[in-house]
Protein backbone atom coordinates (compact mmCIF):
# COMPACT_ATOMS: atom_id res chain seq x y z
CA UNK A 1 0.00 0.00 0.00
CA UNK A 2 1.27 3.43 -0.75
CA UNK A 3 -0.07 6.90 0.00
CA UNK A 4 -0.51 9.41 -2.79
CA UNK A 5 -0.91 13.13 -2.06
CA UNK A 6 -2.09 15.74 -4.52
CA UNK A 7 -4.37 18.75 -4.89
CA UNK A 8 -7.56 18.65 -6.89
CA UNK A 9 -8.45 21.50 -9.31
CA UNK A 10 -10.30 23.35 -6.52
CA UNK A 11 -7.08 23.47 -4.45
CA UNK A 12 -8.18 20.94 -1.83
CA UNK A 13 -5.48 18.64 -0.50
CA UNK A 14 -6.31 14.96 -1.15
CA UNK A 15 -4.61 11.98 0.42
CA UNK A 16 -5.43 8.60 -1.02
CA UNK A 17 -4.23 5.12 -0.19
CA UNK A 18 -3.70 2.97 -3.26
CA UNK A 19 -3.90 -0.80 -3.05
CA UNK A 20 -3.05 -3.16 -5.87
CA UNK A 21 -2.61 -2.28 -9.54
CA UNK A 22 -3.87 1.29 -9.69
CA UNK A 23 -0.78 3.02 -11.01
CA UNK A 24 -0.75 4.35 -14.55
CA UNK A 25 1.27 2.77 -17.34
CA UNK A 26 4.45 4.80 -17.90
CA UNK A 27 4.76 6.51 -21.27
CA UNK A 28 6.83 4.67 -23.81
CA UNK A 29 6.43 1.29 -22.12
CA UNK A 30 4.43 -1.40 -23.92
CA UNK A 31 1.29 -2.55 -22.14
CA UNK A 32 2.49 -6.15 -22.10
CA UNK A 33 5.81 -5.37 -20.42
CA UNK A 34 4.08 -3.04 -17.94
CA UNK A 35 1.57 -5.75 -16.97
CA UNK A 36 4.34 -8.35 -16.77
CA UNK A 37 6.24 -6.06 -14.40
CA UNK A 38 3.17 -5.50 -12.20
CA UNK A 39 2.48 -9.24 -12.00
CA UNK A 40 6.14 -10.01 -11.22
CA UNK A 41 6.20 -7.38 -8.46
CA UNK A 42 2.96 -8.73 -6.99
CA UNK A 43 4.41 -12.26 -7.05
CA UNK A 44 7.53 -11.01 -5.27
CA UNK A 45 5.39 -9.37 -2.59
CA UNK A 46 3.56 -12.70 -2.15
CA UNK A 47 0.16 -11.38 -3.16
CA UNK A 48 -0.62 -14.58 -5.07
CA UNK A 49 0.35 -16.93 -2.22
CA UNK A 50 -2.39 -18.98 -0.58
CA UNK A 51 -5.09 -18.15 -3.14
CA UNK A 52 -8.15 -20.42 -3.06
CA UNK A 53 -7.68 -23.38 -5.40
CA UNK A 54 -3.89 -23.02 -5.56
CA UNK A 55 -2.29 -26.27 -6.69
CA UNK A 56 -5.63 -27.81 -7.68
CA UNK A 57 -6.71 -28.64 -11.22
CA UNK A 58 -9.12 -26.24 -12.88
CA UNK A 59 -12.59 -27.83 -12.69
CA UNK A 60 -14.30 -28.89 -15.95
CA UNK A 61 -11.26 -27.88 -18.02
CA UNK A 62 -11.78 -30.93 -20.23
CA UNK A 63 -15.44 -30.06 -20.92
CA UNK A 64 -16.59 -28.28 -24.10
CA UNK A 65 -17.19 -24.53 -23.76
CA UNK A 66 -20.61 -23.57 -22.44
CA UNK A 67 -21.53 -19.88 -22.32
CA UNK A 68 -23.78 -20.52 -19.29
CA UNK A 69 -21.03 -22.27 -17.31
CA UNK A 70 -21.17 -19.66 -14.55
CA UNK A 71 -24.93 -20.04 -14.13
CA UNK A 72 -24.77 -23.83 -13.96
CA UNK A 73 -21.89 -23.64 -11.51
CA UNK A 74 -23.84 -21.24 -9.27
CA UNK A 75 -26.92 -23.48 -9.37
CA UNK A 76 -24.82 -26.52 -8.39
CA UNK A 77 -22.91 -24.67 -5.67
CA UNK A 78 -26.05 -23.19 -4.09
CA UNK A 79 -28.05 -26.41 -4.42
CA UNK A 80 -30.82 -24.77 -6.45
CA UNK A 81 -33.17 -26.76 -8.62
CA UNK A 82 -32.59 -26.18 -12.31
CA UNK A 83 -36.37 -26.35 -12.82
CA UNK A 84 -36.56 -22.65 -12.02
CA UNK A 85 -34.56 -21.96 -15.19
CA UNK A 86 -37.00 -23.81 -17.44
CA UNK A 87 -39.69 -22.06 -19.45
CA UNK A 88 -43.13 -22.20 -17.83
CA UNK A 89 -44.50 -24.77 -20.28
CA UNK A 90 -41.69 -27.23 -19.54
CA UNK A 91 -41.96 -26.67 -15.78
CA UNK A 92 -45.68 -27.43 -15.97
CA UNK A 93 -45.01 -30.55 -18.06
CA UNK A 94 -42.58 -31.77 -15.38
CA UNK A 95 -45.12 -31.03 -12.63
CA UNK A 96 -47.77 -33.05 -14.48
CA UNK A 97 -45.37 -35.99 -14.83
CA UNK A 98 -44.43 -35.82 -11.13
CA UNK A 99 -48.00 -35.35 -9.89
CA UNK A 100 -48.68 -39.02 -8.97
CA UNK A 101 -45.49 -39.11 -6.88
CA UNK A 102 -46.16 -35.68 -5.33
CA UNK A 103 -49.69 -36.57 -4.16
CA UNK A 104 -48.70 -40.05 -2.99
CA UNK A 105 -48.21 -39.09 0.68
CA UNK A 106 -51.16 -36.70 0.91
CA UNK A 107 -53.57 -37.84 3.65
CA UNK A 108 -57.00 -37.29 2.08
CA UNK A 109 -58.77 -37.24 -1.25
CA UNK A 110 -59.62 -33.57 -0.65
CA UNK A 111 -55.93 -32.61 -0.38
CA UNK A 112 -55.19 -34.55 -3.58
CA UNK A 113 -57.97 -32.72 -5.41
CA UNK A 114 -56.70 -29.38 -4.06
CA UNK A 115 -53.20 -30.13 -5.35
CA UNK A 116 -54.60 -31.01 -8.79
CA UNK A 117 -56.74 -27.87 -8.77
CA UNK A 118 -53.73 -25.65 -7.98
CA UNK A 119 -51.75 -27.23 -10.82
CA UNK A 120 -54.70 -26.86 -13.20
CA UNK A 121 -54.97 -23.16 -12.31
CA UNK A 122 -51.33 -22.64 -13.30
CA UNK A 123 -51.87 -24.62 -16.52
CA UNK A 124 -54.95 -22.56 -17.45
CA UNK A 125 -53.10 -19.32 -16.68
CA UNK A 126 -50.31 -20.40 -19.04
CA UNK A 127 -52.79 -21.46 -21.74
CA UNK A 128 -54.42 -18.00 -21.62
CA UNK A 129 -51.06 -16.25 -22.09
CA UNK A 130 -48.47 -18.77 -23.31
CA UNK A 131 -44.84 -17.76 -23.18
CA UNK A 132 -41.67 -19.55 -24.16
CA UNK A 133 -41.73 -22.63 -26.34
CA UNK A 134 -45.18 -23.99 -26.96
CA UNK A 135 -45.61 -27.42 -25.43
CA UNK A 136 -49.04 -29.01 -25.74
CA UNK A 137 -50.61 -28.98 -22.27
CA UNK A 138 -54.07 -29.52 -20.93
CA UNK A 139 -55.53 -29.52 -17.43
CA UNK A 140 -55.20 -32.73 -15.44
CA UNK A 141 -58.34 -34.76 -14.69
CA UNK A 142 -58.67 -34.82 -10.87
CA UNK A 143 -60.68 -38.05 -10.95
CA UNK A 144 -57.84 -39.87 -12.72
CA UNK A 145 -55.31 -38.64 -10.18
CA UNK A 146 -57.55 -39.59 -7.24
CA UNK A 147 -58.15 -43.06 -8.73
CA UNK A 148 -54.39 -43.58 -9.08
CA UNK A 149 -53.88 -42.25 -5.53
CA UNK A 150 -56.46 -44.71 -4.13
CA UNK A 151 -54.93 -47.68 -5.97
CA UNK A 152 -51.44 -46.76 -4.80
CA UNK A 153 -52.69 -46.31 -1.22
CA UNK A 154 -54.39 -49.75 -1.21
CA UNK A 155 -51.25 -51.44 -2.56
CA UNK A 156 -49.05 -49.82 0.09
CA UNK A 157 -51.44 -50.90 2.86
CA UNK A 158 -51.34 -54.51 1.63
CA UNK A 159 -47.53 -54.48 1.66
CA UNK A 160 -47.39 -53.03 5.18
Amino acid sequence: MRTVNWQDPAGCHIERHNRGMTERKPRGMAFESWIDRLVREAEERGEFDDLPGAGKPIPDLDQPYDEDWWLKQKVRREGFSTDALLPTSLRLRKEIAALPQNVRELPTERTVRDAVQQLNQRILAWLRRPDGPYVPLRPVNPDDVVAHWRTDRRQRRRRD
